[in-house]
């Protein structure tokens, strides 16, 4: 059984309970995916898993599709049309589906827990204190080391800047997995799934949802 999903996150909203109970939940249009591709461990690839491609509401025109690309989705005898994601869903099983076989958000239900990876909100370039919550230096007594990292060199040994100094750079826009969350609510008809808490990315981002590796006790 294929056990994850591609979806944008749309935004966050809340459900109320009977008893005026509210939960915060974070909105996601999950597929509809179409099986690109299976793996199985038995076959050459030596592990089990399906591709899924993501289908949107504008598709993309095959000559718009670089040539390796257009030849990976030859091989699925036409019955499966170019998509611009494509991910792989590592499973536990051999896969039961077939190429071209839709997957759709009815493969979780209510309350199952779920891993969700995305890419993080980029924040472009960052200081010492924002991106590694350094403390700042002193603001009075002429002090001019308010914000400055200070100094990161070394002595005479060994006379250079130490790998995996912390520093200022780039902040954000990377790979984010937050594990154990829980589904609130599954709307199948329109391929929404409502996760309970936020989960990494801007409005708009990918995201692929996954069951849970780490069943809470």
């Amino acid at each position: 059984m294929i056990n994850g999903i591609i979806g944008r996150k749309i935004g966050m909203t809340q459900i109320f309970a009977e008893d005026g109970t509210v939960t915060p939940v974070t909105v996601i249009k999950a597929g509809p995916c179409v099986v690109v591709q299976t793996k199985k461990e038995s076959g050459s690839d030596g592990y089990n898993a399906v591709q899924l491609g993501l289908v949107e509401d504008k598709p993309i025109r095959m000559k718009r599709v670089s040539k390796p690309m257009r030849g990976h989705f030859e091989k699925t005898g036409g019955g499966v049309p170019p998509t611009r994601v494509l991910k792989e869903i590592r499973l536990d099983q051999e896969p039961e589906a077939e190429v071209g076989e839709q997957v759709k958000a009815d493969v979780f239900s209510d309350g199952d827990q779920v891993d969700v990876v995305g890419k993080s909100k980029g924040r472009g370039f960052a200081g010492t204190i924002k991106r590694h919550n350094f403390s700042r230096g002193p603001m009075t007594h002429g002090s001019m080391n308010v914000r400055r990292p200070g100094s990161i060199g070394q002595s005479a040994t060994p006379s250079r800047v130490m790998k995996g100094t912390r520093s200022s750079g780039h902040m954000g826009h990377e790979r984010v997995t937050v594990q154990g969350l829980t589904v609130a609510k599954v709307e199948a008809d329109d391929n929404l799934i409502m996760i309970k808490g936020a989960v990494p990315g801007p409005n708009g981002g990918l995201v692929v949802v996954k069951k849970t590796a780490k069943q809470k006790g």
